[in-house]
This record gives C-alpha cells, sequence and structure tokens, in this order.
C-alpha cells in the first residue's frame, strides 16, 4: 500500500516601504480547500504587524478567505502561511464516467446546467473563431472523439508546444495573445485552456494552489545535480478543473501536463481568475514609498517512516 504523502506548504509574502504606510483591509486565500483528497492536519497564518482583527469566511465559491484589518503603521507588511497535509494523488485518466459522456459531444443533466451554464460562458472575445478552430484540432474528423482523449490531448499540447515563461506581474494574457506569442506563464496556460473548452460547450473553473516539485537525479555525467522534473514552484500555481458527468470536477494542468491532482494543492476555485487571488490589499502613503513585494513558496513532502519488518513465525 502507498504511503498517502503529507506535505507541508510554507508561503511568505512581504511588502517593503520606505517610511510607514497605513494599511487597509486584506483579503487572503492561503488555506487550501478540504475534501477526500486532501485535509488539513495544522495551519498557521501569522502577520506582522499584527492587525486588530481577523476573521473567515467562505466565498460563494465555498473559498476559505481571512481578512485582516490593520490600525497604525509600519515599514512592512509580512503574511506567513504555513500548512501541513494528508494529500491523497489521483490518476484522473482512470476515472469514471456517465456513458454518455464517455464520447464527445455530450450533454449536461438539464438539473447540473443550472449550476454549470456560467462555467461554460467565454470571458474572452473570438471575432475571427481562431481560439475555436484551435480547440477543435483534437476533435477527430476520422471517427468518434473520446472525451479523455480530449482533454488529454489538448493538455500535453500546451505543456509540449508553448514556452513556459513566469512572470510576476499579476493579471494574465488574453487567450488569443497566448497563442500569438506561443508562450506564457501556468495562469495564461489555464485561462487559454479553459477558453478553449467552454468553446466545445464543457464547463471549466479556474483553480489557484501550489505545486510540489519533486526532484530527480540527472543521469548526464558525474556530479551532476538535482533539476526540477516541473515548472511553477517558488510561487502560487494555477491550472484548471472540468465538469465531466459521472466524475465530477477533474484537474488538468497545462503548464505541467498533469491529468488529475498529483502533486497539486488546492486552494481556491473560480470562474475567473480574478476571484482567485491569492492576496491583495490597500495601503496608504506616497506613490514613491513602495519598494516592491517579494514571496516565497515552498511545497516538501515529509519522510515517510519505514514499515516495520515482519517478524517471522514462532516456530510451533
Amino acid at each position: 500500500m502507498t504511503a498517502i504523502p503529507i506535505l507541508e506548504i510554507r508561503h511568505v509574502t512581504t511588502y517593503r516601504y520606505r517610511q510607514p504606510v497605513a494599511f487597509g483591509e486584506h483579503r487572503m486565500m492561503l488555506r487550501p480547500r478540504e475534501g477526500h483528497d486532501q485535509r488539513i492536519i495544522e495551519a498557521q497564518l501569522d502577520i506582522q504587524p499584527k492587525p486588530v482583527e481577523l476573521r473567515w469566511l467562505h466565498d460563494v465559491f465555498g473559498n476559505s478567505v481571512a481578512i485582516a484589518n490593520f490600525d497604525g503603521r509600519a515599514r512592512e507588511l509580512i503574511v506567513n502561511s504555513t500548512v501541513r497535509l494528508d494529500h491523497t494523488p489521483t490518476n484522473a485518466l482512470d476515472y469514471p464516467m456517465e456513458r454518455n459522456a464517455d464520447v464527445y459531444p455530450f450533454s449536461y443533466d438539464v438539473d447540473d446546467m443550472a449550476d454549470l451554464a456560467r462555467s461554460i460562458e467565454r470571458q474572452y472575445p473570438d471575432p475571427d473563431r481562431v481560439l475555436d478552430r484551435w480547440a477543435r484540432q483534437f476533435i477527430r474528423a476520422d471517427g468518434p472523439t473520446r472525451t479523455r482523449e480530449l482533454l488529454t490531448g489538448m493538455t500535453q499540447a500546451i505543456r509540449e508546444r508553448f514556452t513556459y515563461i513566469a512572470r510576476t506581474e499579476r493579471g494574465v494574457q488574453a487567450p488569443l495573445q497566448t497563442l500569438a506569442l506561443n508562450s506564457g506563464t501556468c495562469r495564461d496556460f489555464a485561462v487559454l485552456m479553459i477558453e478553449a473548452v467552454r468553446t466545445l460547450g464543457i464547463a471549466a473553473r479556474f483553480v489557484s494552489g501550489y505545486i510540489r516539485v519533486p526532484e530527480r537525479e540527472a543521469r548526464v555525467g558525474d556530479g551532476a545535480k538535482p533539476v526540477a522534473t516541473r515548472v511553477g514552484g517558488g510561487h502560487t500555481h494555477a491550472w484548471l478543473r472540468v465538469y465531466l458527468p459521472g466524475a465530477g470536477w477533474v484537474e488538468l494542468d497545462p503548464t505541467n501536463g498533469i491529468i488529475g491532482n498529483h502533486d497539486l494543492i488546492r486552494v481556491a476555485v473560480g470562474r475567473d481568475h480574478r476571484t482567485t487571488l491569492p492576496l491583495h490589499g490597500t495601503w496608504t502613503g506616497f506613490p514613491a514609498d513602495s519598494l516592491g513585494m517579494t514571496v516565497e513558496v515552498a511545497v516538501t513532502a515529509e519522510a515517510q517512516p519505514s514499515p516495520s519488518p515482519v517478524p517471522p513465525p514462532s516456530p510451533s
């Protein structure tokens, strides 16, 4: 039996200023969503300077949101979140689907459509149907298109054909811009694929969270150093989930070609990337007072204890 990994996520955000400034309300989405595939063991949120009020709420999508209010001024604002959780990897290629959804196109149940309709609506203009044509290349012309093959093919195509470029500025590229540049961040790739599957009538949502990036030993020459097997570590990560009848919400990470939730720690879900910001707020001071922001994210797996040897049976 494979042991369920226990992961620790440490996320530190630091804002610095030339002189003390006043802080307004700050909203934080840093607490992972709990469910059958991930369960929080321990969570700590340390904020300096200490807020005069810290309260929690669930937003319209069920995300945990912390809201902090402050009094006084400071040169720094540091938000330090540490979480330990059980994470159960799933292989989405094995998910069961209803028979009518196994082949594309399929229809959602009328009762489900009442809740899914807004997750099928497109968010970006495509007057020349460029994105439509790009998405339809994954539909077979020589026979039935299996839904798994369509989604897997699109996920892997973005991983293989586009260049990942880290970008710290907020916001995302429009899907047509990502297609034209053939490059982007994890946020850009998630938005591209969300819009692409929506052109095909499939419900999709944006996911913000973290990715564990295990290392493997390079096999080229002596003294080779470990190399990352995935991209997107060191800060927050973004991917998407699609709704499939019988399977429910299935995770897809086009940045790394991941099908399922393996090494993906889900924090916030929304129809749009703007509703899943990890941290945002206001401050009062002169524009030149801001010295910038730094973000440090580390996701590590705790060492699992070796199973105890089974003693030999006693002689009868």
